[in-house]
């Protein structure tokens, strides 16, 4: 009789009973799905939140289109509208290539005696750079006398026309004089030049002499001679 060794593997595994192996349990439970995630549970809050989201999706979405078609059917009318404007504000804006503008101009001359004068200003404009007539902020004219002496007139706008070496003022005129007299009115007219002056609107003037008033002024010889137009009135004081 012979005997199997237990260094014989072959008689070890024969000796061993075979295990049972369940086959239609094993396919089951391999083919079974795995729950992608675990099932959420929903609080009476979140219930409450996702109604009210509901609600507000069919109110908002409604809305939505409806501003969607307006903006379609009204979007010719605003381009309509801004190009109108642009066309607008171009002609409005529209400024020719010659303009000039310079800051504190300054003209300057001498009348058949010798005597100098000059016009100032805070800034002068014209159209085209050839023309004659500028505009003028804060205009200033100065004549100058004989020994020293001097007038000067100014105004808040103004007007130059340089060949005639007219000066037009107007807006809180006033005529100084370097013996202390002061003429005040609202528009004038100043011949630099020529050395006289005229307005037409009403005058007041002070000085030593008192004070007068009037309808108009004429002042002639840079400011030796001033005439009162319409009716004057005068105050006159000092001695004899």
């Amino acid at each position: 009789m012979t005997s199997a060794s237990p260094s014989n593997p072959s008689a070890r595994d024969a000796a061993r009973p075979a295990e049972r192996v369940d086959f239609p349990a094993a396919l089951a439970a391999r083919q079974r799905p795995i729950p992608s995630r675990a099932r959420q549970g929903y609080t009476a809050g979140m219930l409450r939140r996702r109604r009210w989201t509901v609600r507000l999706l069919k109110l908002a979405m409604p809305a939505a289109a409806l501003v969607l078609l307006a903006a379609i059917v009204l979007w010719p009318e605003f381009q309509g509208a801004e190009e109108r404007a642009r066309l607008s504000f171009r002609r409005v804006m529209q400024v020719s290539p010659e303009a000039v503008r310079i800051v504190s101009p300054r003209y300057q001359g001498v009348d058949e005696q010798g005597r100098a004068y000059n016009v100032t200003a805070r800034i002068a404009s014209s159209a085209d750079a050839g023309q004659t007539v500028v505009d003028l902020e804060a205009p200033r004219g100065d004549l100058f006398l004989a020994g020293g002496a001097w007038v000067l007139a100014e105004g808040n706008v103004g007007r130059y026309d340089r060949p005639a070496d007219r000066l037009d003022l107007n807006g809180d005129v006033k005529l100084w004089h370097d013996n202390g007299t002061l003429v005040r009115t609202e528009e004038a007219r100043v011949d630099v030049k020529g050395g006289s002056a005229e307005g037409n609107r009403p005058v007041q003037a002070q000085g030593s002499f008192g004070t007068v008033a009037g309808d108009g002024f004429r002042l002639r010889d840079r400011g030796a001679v001033i005439i009162f137009t319409g009716n004057a009135r005068a105050v006159l004081e000092g001695g004899r």
